[in-house]
């Protein structure tokens, strides 16, 4: 194993940036899960591998000399209305540690206990979010999909209050940063102009270096942050996810989906589809996902505007050109991941189409989003011949064929090699998650969760052990709203 590098770079920002603070302990800390390849690629040393000086790490109970925690700053709108100092409510970033890749990855304990930026909560998280964060992240991980990790996951043997008592876990997270465009609209709202400079400068040389040799480094810097997340959002929709709540203090600038507090994985499709209780007027609903990101990005791009040019027209003109762009770029993520969902992997305009009408067809008829698309990939598709109406799938089956032999012919592709690589046969389903929670909520039996954490890991590939988690939710196993973990 490579030395364990630890690094407390966040510490270099101004003051105004973070706020010391110490995790507080709990009573009686289990081991829930430990994420051993996730360590080894970290360099984490063997002697905190599930075990008992492991355990006082992730409880927060007994931290090692290494470790240095701090709450982060962040401000950030929540459905469009503006809060000016949110922060790390119930998170202590722990260190930053040398990933294999090179690269910095952010450690840290959430649901450690309260933080100066608790606002009146208790700092804790029940179970329930802590078992959906831990698998849903690594799953999405998986899947290919850009975001934080889950190192370890531990019941802390204490109850929290919420609208009812619940038990009580922390969960340890691991990401490439924890910096949110939240966090740069705080920078930004600081007194001193250093502060959003300091840290679009730290931004810069973590995540974009290349931005160091540009004309306007932080206008590169907006651009490069609209690229990854038209991207991310353009996977999320082509699997059907859901985040629930796209706050600004819940995007990343590093371009990781963060927080699975309410998020889901839609299964009959429907564009309008909405899981997040809080969420009564649709504003981050499925087919929104696009247009909240980027009036997310527009919000960054305020806070930058003082960075890209000193006079403010010329700001604004510089990074309204560059906002307009999202769209475009999303849409090439977006036709990329789905024409290869038809087998398709020289996608052209005319195939949005195509797309579009398949996925009509789908929401005409209530039709499985996940097992639509895998049903392509079957010799005579049973499942869309039983779901659709028959002359309109007919009608679209013949174009798409048309369409898969002319690409053939052209660039002699393998067209089921290409929707094996683009659709899951697993998906986090809504349902399997709660019976998780319910079951190790009430009995403690892990069981059900180690298998689909298992399976999970292997999202694509058809097996007779996970074929019985393929299938969709029976009526009375819907589960038609998450919730937040706070």
């Amino acid at each position: 194993m490579k030395p364990f590098e630890i690094i407390h770079s966040y510490r270099q920002l101004p003051a105004s940036c973070f706020e010391d603070c110490q995790p507080t302990q709990v009573r009686a800390p289990q081991y829930l899960a430990f994420n051993s390849a996730l360590a080894a690629e970290l360099n984490l040393p063997e002697a905190f591998w599930d075990t008992a000086e492991g355990l006082a790490l992730f409880s927060g109970n007994q931290l090692p000399a290494w470790t240095v925690p701090l709450a982060q700053a962040y401000a950030g709108h929540q459905f469009a209305n503006y809060v000016p100092r949110l922060g790390d409510g119930r998170a202590l970033l722990l260190a930053e540690v040398r990933h294999q890749d090179g690269q910095l990855r952010d450690l840290q304990l959430k649901g450690a206990g309260r933080t100066p930026f608790s606002r009146g909560g208790d700092g804790r998280s029940p179970l329930g979010p802590v078992l959906r964060e831990y698998l849903v992240s690594e799953a999405m991980h998986a899947l290919g999909i850009p975001t934080t990790r889950a190192l370890a996951a531990v019941s802390s043997g204490e109850l929290v209050f919420r609208d009812e008592t619940l038990p009580g876990a922390i969960l340890t997270r691991v990401a490439s940063s924890h910096i949110r465009i939240g966090t740069m609209q705080y920078a930004a709202s600081q007194p001193d102009p250093l502060v959003i400079k300091q840290l679009a400068d730290y931004v810069i040389q973590r995540h974009y270096p290349d931005c160091q040799q540009e004309a306007n480094p932080y206008l590169a810097l907006l651009c490069n942050v609209i690229e990854r997340q038209a991207a991310l959002i353009a996977h999320w929709m082509s699997v059907g996810f859901i985040h629930g709540v796209m706050n600004t203090d819940n995007m990343t600038l590093s371009g990781e989906t963060i927080d699975y507090g309410p998020c889901a994985f839609m299964e009959a499709y429907n564009p309008a589809q909405v899981f997040s209780y809080i969420d009564q007027q649709g504003r981050y609903a499925y087919k929104n996902q696009p247009a909240v990101a980027q009036w997310n990005l527009a919000r960054l791009a305020e806070a930058l505007l003082a960075l890209i040019h000193p006079e403010q027209e010329q700001a604004i003109s510089l990074a309204v050109t560059e906002l307009n762009r999202f769209p475009e770029i999303y849409q090439q993520h977006w036709l990329r991941r789905f024409a290869a969902k038809l087998g398709l992997s020289h996608a052209v305009a005319n195939d949005k189409v195509l797309i579009d009408d398949f996925l009509a067809l789908l929401a005409k008829n209530s039709a499985d989003f996940t097992l639509a698309f895998c049903d392509l990939n079957t010799p005579n598709q049973p499942y869309l011949q039983q779901q659709l109406d028959a002359a309109s799938w007919q009608s679209w089956l013949t174009q798409w064929q048309n369409r898969l032999q002319d690409e053939q012919q052209q660039f002699a592709t393998n067209p089921s090699a290409i929707m094996a690589a683009a659709n899951p046969v697993l998906i986090p389903r809504n349902h399997l998650i709660q019976q998780v929670i319910d079951e190790v909520s009430t009995t403690g039996d892990l069981r059900l969760f180690n298998q689909l954490h298992r399976l999970w890991q292997q999202p694509f590939t058809d097996t007779a052990e996970n074929k019985p988690f393929q299938a969709a939710a029976a009526p009375q196993e819907r589960v038609c709203q998450t919730f937040c973990g706070t």
